[in-house]
């Protein structure tokens, strides 16, 4: 039987990339679509020249490579170039995610989809894993980690699926207002009880047969 798919989303800052570190230390696959797109608009690559064709070359940096700091600068203050950007690499990346995602086997996988409510679908997915965290907490650590302004920082998180949007979609939520050791000890819980449900999903198909 082919592993139960989880997917992995929240908003920026939420705490997604902790998350995924945990469940890769317990041995559960990860895909990590950030990973994906990273890779893919390497130069030389198909999408990175898609990229610089559509926005030039001021989102480069002197190595060739995009200069990621610029890009993001762009999209989140200009909604018809974020919606060209996620054009050119989302079909890219949900193709390389099925194959690798197919050639897969263990309980349980989880697919890290930071963009996956604002996509607006789950077909492939089993169940969605939504971490949560109060907005202004979110704000803070964005600004800590990346710098820039309250207010770019705010017009970030605004460009992404509203707080209320995620969570509706979800069938587990981790809040991620505490401590690391509180997360990581919250999603050793939800690696047993996925481990729990894999198993009774692999025991219902062996009855049908």
């Amino acid at each position: 039987m082919p592993p139960l798919r989880i997917g992995l989303t929240g908003g920026i800052a939420s705490g997604k990339s902790a998350v995924a570190r945990r469940f890769a230390e317990l041995g559960v696959p990860v895909i990590d679509a950030d990973e994906i797109a990273r890779a893919i608009v390497e130069p030389g690559e198909a999408a990175h020249g898609e990229v610089v064709r559509r926005f030039g070359g001021a989102i480069l940096a002197a190595n060739g490579e995009l200069d990621r700091h610029a890009l993001r600068k762009l999209i989140f203050s200009d909604a018809e170039a974020r919606r060209d950007l996620e054009a050119i690499l989302h079909p890219r990346i949900q193709a390389q995610m099925r194959r690798r995602a197919a050639a897969l086997r263990g309980p349980y996988l989880v697919m890290v989809i930071p963009l996956l409510v604002e996509g607006g679908s789950r077909e492939g997915l089993d169940r969605i894993l939504v971490v949560d965290a109060d907005e202004d907490v979110r704000l803070r650590r964005l600004i800590d980690r990346d710098g820039g302004t309250v207010l770019q920082a705010r017009a970030i998180l605004d460009a992404q699926a509203s707080r209320a949007a995620r969570l509706q979609l979800a069938d587990d939520v981790l809040m991620n207002d505490g401590s690391l050791q509180e997360l990581r000890g919250a999603v050793d819980d939800l690696h047993r009880r996925y481990l729990e449900l894999a198993a009774a999903a692999g025991a219902a198909t062996a009855d049908r047969r």
